[in-house]
């Protein structure tokens, strides 16, 4: 029944910074901008696959909001760290370490970095990494590197 998520909605308190935001950082195609309802619509990836609006409302009527875009594995390990500092965006993962990098979720398997829009929302580049689903993993959150070692040790 159910194939995907089409699309999700935050409230923003500026407009024009979050269309520029998510349009010239994230690259995202403005498709609809309505001036009278203050509403701007992006195609996340392809068009008419997946949706992101955004409303202007007043600061009060707006609560931090969190959803994560699908990217290349290989580009969030190697990448988007340099990308997030290019443009000063405040970056982080659960790993309680010093260390800039992305973190694992060993039970998807998936690497991912959490950063935030002007708004506060907290977006998340996320990517499916090779291997198995391992629900038996919790939520374990560890290192690329750990998650090397663990699927050598699994092989």
């Amino acid at each position: 029944m159910i194939k995907g998520l089409f699309e999700t909605h935050l409230f923003v308190e500026n407009l024009e910074r979050s269309i520029d935001f998510y349009t010239n950082v994230l690259k995202l195609e403005m498709y609809l901008f309505e001036e009278d309802r203050r509403a701007a619509l992006f195609w996340i990836g392809k068009p008419q696959k997946a949706m992101l609006g955004l409303w202007e409302k007043p600061k009060e009527e707006i609560q931090a909001r969190h959803f994560a875009f699908e990217c290349d594995w290989k580009w969030i390990l190697n990448d988007s760290i340099p990308f997030l500092k290019s443009y000063n965006l405040n970056f982080w993962n659960f790993l309680n370490t010093d260390l800039e990098e992305p973190m694992v979720f060993a039970n998807i398997p998936a690497i991912a970095i959490y950063f935030t829009d002007p708004d506060g929302h907290y977006l998340e580049f996320i990517g499916i990494l090779p291997g198995k689903h391992k629900p038996e993993k919790g939520s374990l959150v560890i290192s690329y590197d750990e998650w090397l070692e663990m699927e050598k040790d699994e092989a």
